[in-house]
């Protein structure tokens, strides 16, 4: 669907959207024309900022760790230009290098920007910028200028037949909506922006602004010593040798006394502890799911078989294992590892998901259905799963169930294979002409 059809069928958004107007940017104090107002920039966070995180493998389950990130979070945000907003600070399970925002004020930091990290100056500076993007409203800003975020359906493709479709390739997808497709890819004016807003405001809460220095310097470093990790961090926010002059240069200058201030390291690594302690896991799980997006699946097996010898009860380890182990046919020898995953991470969706594959490639639609159905309990609202459950009750003999399911699934989507198949099954029975 188009930007314009996607604004429309979010719930709480529609008319109310395009009346909003001019409105007064909250960091310049000037109007600024903005399609969006407070109510919908919630309304958009609350309904895609969990599938996000599930894409994610979720928040983390080290609940000291998420208060830590939050207190910081929350520090920071006090001090902000928008103090009202219902901010909410988390650290997300995946293994590449990004921190992100949504416009209702959700941010998460992933377990794999953290390791990099030496400081709490360093995630004080990251938490900041993603303050920034929140405070300076860019996600409403760009909606307005016509480049809203695109929600990208799951990758999992049906061929219009009546057979069952070969998941096999695409199986390492499913369950996802396609690799970061619902954050903003911002400008470097944003970008820029959101660089001096993250200074202005872990300055005001006391850290050193040297920090955003640093977290620059380890992320161009990083860039180059394992680029497959920070390719989605520097998509959707552009880096560039001027951000760092820029900001080197406010050091300088307007935060010339501050700069000196000690930076926070051993509460940083105090606080990060747990987390360290499984990075060569989280190292090999790189290594794995950048093997796997290359097609080398037996690789990609021997450096999830790695990571899960170090931290057998990884979550996303687990879950890599089944994707790969569905990427090479072998849905019988996926499921003891999703089965695994869902009885550590039981509120934690991804893996049903994907079970749910794992018996439609087995031709178990029944066990498919109620798998799908799980997960749509745990986490409402995904396309995909609409239609899988539909093909699901398809394959069953439960005509009219599915095609309930798959009218659904055409409200929410009217492009691709997916929908060209539900469309012809709904035509092929009678429902439409």
């Amino acid at each position: 669907m188009n930007r314009r059809d996607f604004i429309w069928t979010l719930p709480g958004i529609g008319a109310s959207v395009w009346l909003t107007g001019c409105a007064t940017d909250p960091v310049t104090g000037k109007q600024s024309f903005v399609m969006m107002g407070k109510e919908q920039e919630v309304a958009v966070d609350k309904q895609h900022s969990p599938h996000q995180y599930s894409e994610d493998y979720g928040v983390s389950q080290d609940a000291a760790l998420n208060r830590y990130m939050d207190g910081i979070g929350d520090r920071m945000a006090s001090r902000s230009h928008r103090p009202d907003m219902p901010y909410r600070f988390q650290v997300v399970n995946a293994n590449y290098v990004n921190a992100y925002a949504f416009p209702g004020g959700s941010i998460a930091a992933t377990r794999g920007i953290l390791l990099e990290m030496e400081s709490e100056d360093e995630l004080a500076a990251l938490t900041g910028h993603e303050l920034g993007h929140v405070n300076a409203r860019h996600f409403a800003e760009r909606q307005a200028k016509g480049t809203l975020v695109e929600i990208v359906a799951a990758t999992a493709t049906i061929a219009a037949s009546s057979k069952y479709p070969q998941y096999g390739e695409l199986a390492q997808l499913v369950g996802s909506l396609g690799g970061g497709a619902l954050l903003s890819h911002y400008s470097r004016e944003n970008e820029r922006e959101a660089d001096a807003l993250g200074m202005e405001y872990m300055n005001k809460a006391g850290y050193s602004p040297q920090g955003m220095a640093d977290l620059m310097d380890m992320l161009n470093s990083q860039s180059r010593e394992k680029p497959n990790a920070l390719e989605l961090m520097f998509a959707t926010h552009p880096m560039s040798s001027e951000r760092l002059a820029t900001t080197r240069q406010s050091l300088q200058t307007t935060y010339k006394d501050s700069a000196k201030k000690p930076l926070q390291r051993e509460r940083y690594m105090d606080n990060t502890a747990r987390l360290r302690a499984i990075k060569p896991a989280i190292l090999a799980e790189q290594k794995g799911e950048s093997l796997l997006g290359q097609k080398k699946f037996n690789e990609a097996e021997d450096q999830l078989d790695k990571a899960l010898s170090l931290a057998p009860d990884d979550y996303p380890g687990l879950v890599l294992m089944a994707k790969t182990q569905m990427a090479m046919k072998k849905p019988r020898e996926a499921q003891p590892y999703l089965a695994r995953a869902k009885a550590i991470y039981p509120t934690e969706a991804q893996a049903s998901q994907l079970t749910g594959v794992t018996h439609l490639q087995l031709k178990q639609p029944d066990r498919a259905l109620a798998a799908f159905q799980d997960y749509d309990r745990l986490l409402p609202g995904n396309p995909n799963t609409t239609f899988l459950m539909g093909f699901s009750l398809e394959q069953m003999g439960q005509k009219q169930a599915a095609a309930q399911q798959y009218a659904n699934y055409l409200r929410l989507s009217n492009q691709g294979n997916q929908a060209q198949h539900a469309f012809n099954r709904l035509k092929g029975w009678g429902y439409v002409k």
